[in-house]
């Protein structure tokens, strides 16, 4: 299992060092844009819960964009089943599901921390100086670990690329601008709260953006991440074991 996890993220890690010149800039071109209008447009001024609306919405984009590149490793997780026929090599490999899922799991986490990265040197050009200790870090790897999962998981089942379309529609988006990304959830109606407390990116955004803070966040946060990653993580296994019957 081991060497077999290993060439598939290794295979993974060739193709972002092939691609990396147009991965970064593509990585950056959302933030910025959600700095320079939601940061300066509309909340140069503004203050959330003492802080300054750009230091509130850095740490924010961080766990958004480590949902949205996690995620993305399903389209190409989709491009090499319809077109390059490379999961049909791998089954016929010696190569278990669960080093696959691994593999690509590890593939989609690589691609958000990069992303993050990357917002954070934006953050410093802006001027934005928070913590980032370890607990931010975790929340960002568990959430990676979450929807790099998920992506795995959904790839398997979808049937084309408009279904992975839908699938991004219906699932990633709604959590972009609901999970505490753009606003404090509090603000919320009380029955609204409760929904968004389902979502993983909720709890991923107020474990990074407290600890960028320099506060103690909620260990409840990273345990329902770590739970729902397992979940996730099997979920994946389950629907690799089934496509290849």
């Amino acid at each position: 299992m081991i060497r077999g996890w290993i060439a598939i993220y290794y295979r993974e890690l060739l193709i972002i060092k092939r691609r990396l010149s147009r991965m970064l800039p593509s990585m950056a071109v959302s933030p910025l844009l959600y700095m320079i209008a939601f940061g300066y447009a509309v909340g140069k001024d503004m203050t959330v819960d003492g802080y300054p609306y750009m230091a509130f919405l850095l740490p924010g984009l961080a766990a958004m964009s480590s949902m949205t590149q996690a995620f993305a490793i399903a389209s190409e997780i989709n491009i090499a089943r319809f077109y390059w026929h490379i999961f049909e090599e791998f089954q016929a490999a010696p190569i278990s599901r669960a080093a696959y899922v691994l593999g690509e799991t590890a593939a989609g986490m690589t691609r958000a921390m990069m992303s993050v990265c990357v917002i954070l040197i934006m953050g410093f050009f802006f001027g934005i100086t928070l913590s980032y200790n370890l607990f931010f870090w975790l929340a960002i790897l568990l959430n990676s670990f979450v929807f790099a999962s998920l992506a795995v998981g959904l790839a398997m089942l979808v049937k084309s690329h408009a279904d992975q379309a839908m699938v991004t529609n219906f699932v990633i988006t709604p959590m972009a601008f609901l999970g505490g990304t753009f606003f404090p959830v509090d603000r919320l109606p009380d029955w609204a709260q409760y929904i968004l407390q389902f979502l993983p990116l909720t709890h991923a955004s107020d474990a990074a953006r407290a600890s960028a803070f320099g506060k103690t966040p909620d260990i409840t946060s990273y345990i329902i991440l770590a739970a729902v990653g397992i979940l996730f993580f099997s979920m994946a296994f389950f629907c690799v074991n089934r496509a290849k019957k």
